[in-house]
């Protein structure tokens, strides 16, 4: 009698910026069985969590094998500010030489000290190190820092400073200390520097969100392995997420892509995920996503760790649709909530867009549609600095006011004086203003909230610029469908290209002919214009993507329509599109990689070779020939990556080896191990 296995069902979420999405999959089957979208809380996005959780109606908790989650908490808090305090001590640094190339704003911490120590290109003390002068600052710093991230001069080729650092630092407090060698063994100096410092700030806030949704699967009565999406795509146990969380920079948009090759089964494509807040690009090429041999940047800093290679632009459903200081029509970069929406849950907004739309033309300025509104009470006047804070607050208790109604009522000239940008960053205060979403809502595509507002607020800017609201609002998708194909070729051309001239009359067709001035002799500028609305009476100039563009995302059919026409090639929407970066969360392999350096021993003159170290993390070992060092980095690199992807969650995996000529007779061993995740009984 043949039985039929049980189905292994996983849970994936996505922490996006506007929505956090969840899906139920058959794991062996492929199959979504159901999926649920709420809203991200960003104060606590266990909140958004839990309530994927409940939407998605799971039956049975126990017949849950695995829960994945992407997240952008790690990118958010930098972008932010929201990570702890970190002290980042320097060893072997020169001063003179960071000052020089002003790259102090790159340490990503205000808090970074010099001291003596450190080696050379051949793992060779270059100086002693200064213990006392270490032991002494921490000692004055220890109650003003949250952590401490130790980075030396050439650590991964000879650790041992670090090392003796941090047994230090442990004999006198109790903070967190990051090690440099640890996190790369790159051996760019400023960048493992910067990843340690983001490392040290960024442990407290992981560990808090994975206690947090620990905590939200025990209330759904869950009992699986968590796993958390790295910025490659792949997955890590919540363990390891916790010690290593600079790992998840790019969680969010790699899962989109991995997501995107799941859903279409294609090899090949182009994924755009098109978001409330962002549209993030990436490449899969052969079936797998392009990594970027950088590392994964975020904000201005730039870090050690590998990372999808991907391009994210700040446009999205909800960018705000608002006029630029030249008075033309601008898109984000800030996102809003939609009017509609806003006047949907507060009936007054759209009462009071309809009276505005009563007035002659031109005499609603657009501030009137900037609507502020609470969304919650600070939890202690400590955390409020703005001198009109709490008046502010008060004002908006009985529902959103227009951002005229508040400057009048505080008695303000300008909103600068309002100083409010703290009480947004945490969420206290909301802002809602005109958006994509809006005009979705004014031509019928999407209707899940106050229509007529959103008809309101087109026309009231319409008028205020003395145009047709049609007029405008084809105006918004043209900027829209601009902004995505220009972001596509800057990815991948790795060009720039400058649109500000052409940028000076933005709009329909009608206009093209401003757009692409006589005068403008930029052939960059006239062929990227020509190619999307062929103008020119003689010349017909084409951009072709030589791939399919995989859409993600919920407006991804109206956003990308015009953009996958514009550079002629197809726009594959695959079933639950929607939700694909949840489906990407739990679609990913698992995968540990280590890293081994062999390099030169060099006799006391530094000319002759006398033999050859293997560093394997703390590790150094010594051979007298090239060959023996090699052999044994390769079979300790392919027994350590094994090791770690088993403890990582793997089930299975593979090991792959691969030998890399760094110069000067220095080589990287670098050990993959990938597999399935493992998942519960």
């Amino acid at each position: 009698m043949v039985t039929t296995p049980q189905p292994a069902l996983v849970l994936g979420i996505d922490t996006g910026g506007t929505y956090t999405d969840g899906v139920l999959l058959d794991y062996y089957s492929r199959r979504v069985l159901a999926f649920h979208k709420s809203l991200t809380t960003k104060r606590d996005l266990s909140i958004g969590i839990e309530k994927v959780i409940e939407g998605i109606q799971i039956g049975d908790p126990s017949a849950i094998r695995m829960v994945s989650i992407s997240t952008t908490l790690a990118t958010n808090a930098i972008v932010e500010g929201k990570g702890k305090r970190v002290a980042l001590l320097l060893i072997g640094y020169d001063p003179e030489l960071i000052s020089s190339f002003k790259m102090e704003g790159r340490f990503a911490t205000p808090h970074f000290h010099y001291f003596e120590g450190g080696h050379d290109l051949y793992g060779r003390q270059q100086a002693a190190l200064d213990l006392p002068g270490i032991l002494a600052t921490v000692n004055e710093l220890r109650d003003t820092v949250d952590a401490i991230a130790v980075s030396s001069y050439f650590s991964p080729l000879n650790p041992e400073h670090e090392n003796r650092v941090r047994q230090a630092i442990s004999s006198i407090t109790d903070l967190p200390v990051v090690l440099g060698h640890q996190l790369s063994t790159r051996l760019g100096s400023v960048e493992r520097a910067t990843t340690a410092a983001l490392n040290a700030s960024l442990l407290t806030v992981l560990q808090d969100f994975i206690i947090a949704v620990r905590r939200a699967m025990e209330r759904r009565q869950i009992d699986a392995p968590l796993m958390v999406v790295r910025g490659d795509g792949t997955l890590m146990s919540d363990e390891f997420a916790a010690r290593i969380p600079v790992e998840t920079i790019h969680s969010g948009p790699a899962a989109s892509a991995i997501g995107g090759h799941f859903l279409s089964g294609l090899d090949d494509m182009l994924v755009v995920d098109v978001g409330g807040t962002t549209t993030d690009i990436a490449l899969i090429q052969d079936g797998q996503v392009t990594i970027s041999d950088k590392g994964a940047s975020v904000g201005d800093y730039q870090t050690a760790v590998g990372a999808a290679n991907l391009l994210s632009i700040a446009l999205g459903g909800d960018s705000h649709i608002t006029l630029n200081p030249e008075k033309q029509i601008a898109v984000g970069p800030e996102r809003v909530t939609p009017l509609a929406r806003l006047a949907w849950e507060f009936p007054m907004v759209g009462q009071q867009l309809q009276a505005l739309r009563q007035r002659q033309w031109a005499q609603a300025t657009p501030d009137w549609l900037e609507y502020w509104f609470l969304l919650r009470e600070p939890p202690g006047d400590g955390i409020i600095q703005a001198p009109h804070a709490r008046e502010l607050i008060d004002h908006l208790q009985d529902g959103p006011r227009p951002l005229p109604d508040i400057l009048k009522h505080l008695k303000l000239l300008h909103v600068g004086q309002l100083g409010a940008r703290e009480l947004f960053r945490q969420e206290i205060l909301g802002r809602s203003g005109l958006t994509p979403t809006d005009l979705m809502h004014v031509e019928g595509r999407y209707n899940q909230w106050d229509s007529k507002a959103s008809e309101a607020a087109l026309e009231i800017l319409a008028h205020y610029q003395f145009r047709e609201p049609d007029d405008l609002r084809q105006q918004v998708w043209d900027l829209i469908n601009e902004m995505i194909v220009h972001a596509i070729l800057t990815f991948l051309s790795e060009k720039d290209l400058d649109l500000s001239t052409g940028r000076r009359a933005a709009g329909a067709k009608q206009q093209t002919e401003q757009r692409i001035s006589p005068k403008d002799r930029d052939l960059g500028r006239w062929f990227f214009y020509n190619s999307i609305y062929r103008s020119h009476p003689l010349l017909e100039t084409q951009i072709r993507l030589d791939l399919p563009m995989i859409g993600i995302g919920a407006p991804a059919r109206i956003m990308l329509s015009r953009a996958a026409e514009s550079l002629n090639t197809g726009l594959v929407l695959p079933e639950h599109h929607q939700v694909a970066n949840a489906v990407g969360a739990i679609a990913g392999s698992v995968m540990a990689t280590k890293e081994l350096l062999v390099y030169p021993m060099l006799d006391g003159t530094r000319v002759d070779v006398m033999g050859y170290y293997c560093q394997a993390g703390d590790e150094r070992h010594e051979f007298e020939d090239l060959r023996e060092a090699l052999g044994f980095a390769h079979a300790l690199g392919r027994e350590r990556a094994l090791g770690a992807a088993i403890r990582s969650g793997a089930a299975n995996p593979q090991v792959v080896v691969e030998q890399l000529d760094d110069g000067l007779d220095t080589f990287r061993i670098r050990a993959k191990a990938m597999g399935n995740p493992r998942l519960a009984r």
